[in-house]
């Protein structure tokens, strides 16, 4: 029976990637990957390109728009689930890449809850990968947690006063894809008296990978949207 590997490929250096994920994307027919934009590049795709054969596998790019609003766009998450099990049903092993985890924040997940329950008779494995957060913690030299520290990680979109509570009840927090609100971020930091104490990450593994622990210089900055803010209350 055909099956559908939702692979992670961690946050952008091949060599992130676990020795099951290469195994699966060199042997699948299918290679899916998720598009933010329909004329934009797969990032998950550039990142595991030197292990795939285009000559014998199908490349499928599909597009999953990276909008604030998610209304309205259920007809495309539809389409890529479609696309997905035409392939299954057609015998074919189809691997869905997705960076970092594929069940942490991922684009896979999108489509995952369609299959449950639009094809609940499709074979699904989840390959793990790195995530963005553990590549950040190990580059910056910032570890995430130690004995009985509490660590929250928190999506795009936060209120600034329950940003301050997290802040204050959590021991280390995680701010994912932090670059459209940084600058409310900082200044609830400093409220607190915490600008310090936390280094902001671009584009970990990749060749644009930047580390700052210099937070107050980024103020007023075009930051990346793969980006991230790890904010830690006590040092080792």
């Amino acid at each position: 029976m055909a099956v559908v590997y939702a692979v992670g490929v961690g946050p952008g250096d091949p060599e992130l990637l676990t020795r099951k994920a290469e195994r699966i994307l060199r042997s699948v027919d299918v290679i899916c990957a998720p598009t933010g934009a329909a004329e934009g590049g797969s990032y998950a795709l550039s990142i595991v390109e030197e292990f795939i054969d285009r000559s014998r596998q199908e490349v499928l790019i599909q597009l999953f728009p990276m909008v604030k609003d998610q209304q309205g766009l259920d007809p495309f998450w539809e389409e890529a689930a479609d696309q997905v099990a035409q392939r299954i049903a057609a015998g074919k092993d189809v691997a869905f890449v997705t960076i970092g985890d594929p069940f942490l924040y991922s684009t896979y997940l999108y489509i995952h809850r369609i299959f449950l329950a639009k094809y609940p008779d499709i074979k699904i494995e989840v390959v793990p990968g790195i995530s963005s957060i553990l590549a950040s913690s190990a580059v910056s030299g910032l570890p995430l947690g130690l004995g009985p520290e509490r660590i929250a990680i928190l999506p795009a979109t936060y209120e600034k006063d329950e940003l301050k509570r997290t802040l204050e009840e959590f021991d280390t927090v995680v701010l994912m894809k932090v670059n459209r609100v940084f600058d409310s971020v900082y200044a609830a930091l400093k409220e607190l008296g915490r600008e310090k104490g936390g280094v902001f990450v671009r584009r970990v593994g990749s060749a644009e990978e930047e580390v700052h622990h210099d937070l107050e210089a980024l103020v007023g900055q075009k930051l990346d949207y793969l980006s991230m803010l790890i904010v830690r209350k006590n040092p080792l």
